[in-house]
């Protein structure tokens, strides 16, 4: 049973089926029929002809973006819609957008979960390759440096602080266009911008419902930067 906030991403692979609408309303009917029962709100929905071997797609960097924007969760009709790219399905993952398909409602959870594992397995490898080989040459009597444990503590630190004003500016330029648009239409305070944020139901920078007006500040500041 679907419940949330959702956006649509449908595609087709040549500009005839584009301009003719064919397997496009398939997808849609699909979407709907999964969003059919629920508690659910569809509150953008994006359309691209494209091929799915290609990785840069526009409309799709717009749904992501929209997803990221009201805290909502892709839904596609057909798995292959978005790619039969492992890595491609790994970077929704890692841009923070959950998805799910239609024809195969569980396969966002296992299929990328799966993928995730062996990437984190890995990982893990390459750690212990890294270890072994920094123990290998202490045992030659090669010197490693002087205090690592607390470079490594200021070094972890600082990779923290800007990973986390990272998110901060990619959510502000996720935000610029509907600044903009409440700019267009007259909204121009800061406290004007928080009820309309607010009431387009757009999650706040830490995914609360309320925005206040030093949020949309901060938010403002990272857009001029």
């Amino acid at each position: 049973m679907a419940e949330g906030v959702f956006v649509a991403y449908c595609r087709v692979s040549t500009a005839r089926q584009g301009k003719s609408g064919l397997g496009l309303e398939a997808q849609r009917e699909a979407v709907r029929s999964y969003l059919d029962r629920g508690q659910w709100s569809l509150v953008a929905e994006f359309t691209e002809v494209e091929s799915g071997k290609k990785g840069d797609r526009p409309e799709l960097a717009k749904a992501l973006q929209a997803c990221r924007v009201y805290g909502a969760k892709l839904v596609i009709a057909k798995l292959d819609r978005l790619s039969r790219d492992a890595h491609f399905l790994l970077g929704l993952e890692k841009a923070g957008v959950d998805f799910v398909a239609a024809d195969m409602p569980h396969a966002n959870r296992l299929t990328v979960g799966i993928m995730a594992m062996v990437a984190d397995e890995e990982r893990r490898m390459i750690s212990q390759r890294t270890k072994a080989a920094l123990a290998a040459a202490k045992k030659r009597g090669v010197k490693l440096g002087g205090d690592r444990g607390a470079r490594l503590s200021r070094t972890a630190r600082k990779a923290g602080r800007d990973a986390q004003t990272a998110r901060a500016n990619e959510r502000a330029a996720d935000l610029a266009h509907v600044i903009r648009d409440l700019k267009r239409t007259g909204v121009t305070s800061l406290s004007g911008m928080a009820r309309a944020l607010t009431e387009r139901r757009i999650p706040t920078p830490r995914g609360g419902s309320e925005w206040t007006a030093t949020q949309v500040a901060r938010v403002t500041v990272r857009l001029t930067v």
